[in-house]
């Protein structure tokens, strides 16, 4: 009897046991399933990923050089020669044989030169020139007809400041220093005189000469390389030294007819330069 109670009680454990085994097993296997779902669920509200998308790069378009506009201009031509026809303009002050100054009226003379030039750049240069001219002034003295005639060799070395000389036209403004040279003078007498002439005029001038240039020109290119030039312009001149000289016979039966005063002489010009 005490064998089946013994019995009875070790079947009652083993099936307690069981029974709270399973319900262990039970709730861990909901445990896991409830961690499944939830990581499920976790796992179920993140966005989906879009897909990435390759962007592929468009070539730009590679911006051609512009073409530098060609410049027509041509290069400067720093040497210069030109010829030149000179008419020129002057007065001069002369004394009678009664010993009073006559103030003579301005005359046109005949002048020709040369010049010669070279340009520093487009705007600077240097040019001399040597001109030809005669000062002519005529006069009335005791009835006769008198005429004085002077011939100058001019060399003016000169600035010139220009506007642009590559331009077809150029504006050009020069002054500097001349040197003028006596190379001939004459008095000619014409018509009656009245009375007895008992003094002789004469002409009595330095050799040298030296004082101030100026002037104003234009110039236009003649071609496309500007290697030939029209010169069309201005020249001035102021004498600082006064230019009568000694009665070369020192008789008392000559006079000299040129009076103290110093050279001013304007002249236009008209010539035609080659440029190289």
């Amino acid at each position: 009897m005490k064998k089946n109670i013994t019995t009875a009680i070790v079947a009652i454990s083993a099936l307690f046991y069981s029974t709270a085994q399973s319900q262990t097993d039970t709730v861990r296997v909901k445990e896991t399933t409830k961690e499944t779902t939830t990581i499920h669920d976790s796992t179920s509200t993140r966005k989906p990923v879009q897909p990435t998308q390759t962007v592929v790069a468009q070539p730009q378009p590679v911006d051609q050089p512009s073409e530098t506009p060609k410049d027509n201009t041509p290069d400067l031509r720093r040497g210069e020669f030109g010829v030149r026809y000179m008419p020129t303009f002057s007065s001069l002050s002369v004394r009678n044989s009664s010993g009073d100054v006559i103030e003579g009226e301005m005359s046109m003379s005949q002048g020709y030169g040369i010049m010669m030039g070279f340009n520093f750049d487009r705007h600077i240069g240097i040019q001399a020139e040597i001109n030809y001219n005669q000062t002519s002034q005529k006069y009335k003295d005791k009835g006769l007809d008198r005429q004085v005639d002077i011939s100058y060799l001019n060399i003016p070395v000169m600035l010139s400041i220009n506007t642009d000389k590559r331009l077809p036209v150029n504006l050009n403004f020069v002054v500097g220093p001349q040197f003028g040279f006596n190379v001939g003078s004459a008095i000619k007498s014409g018509g009656t005189a009245a009375g007895t002439e008992t003094v002789h005029a004469v002409v009595a001038v330095k050799q040298g000469d030296v004082g101030a240039a100026y002037g104003a020109g234009l110039e236009f290119a003649l071609n496309k390389a500007h290697t030939l030039r029209l010169d069309l312009g201005f020249r001035g001149y102021y004498g600082f030294v006064d230019i009568s000289g000694s009665n070369p016979s020192n008789s008392p039966d000559t006079y000299n007819v040129i009076v103290k005063a110093s050279r001013r002489t304007y002249a236009g010009y008209l010539g035609l330069t080659f440029c190289f």
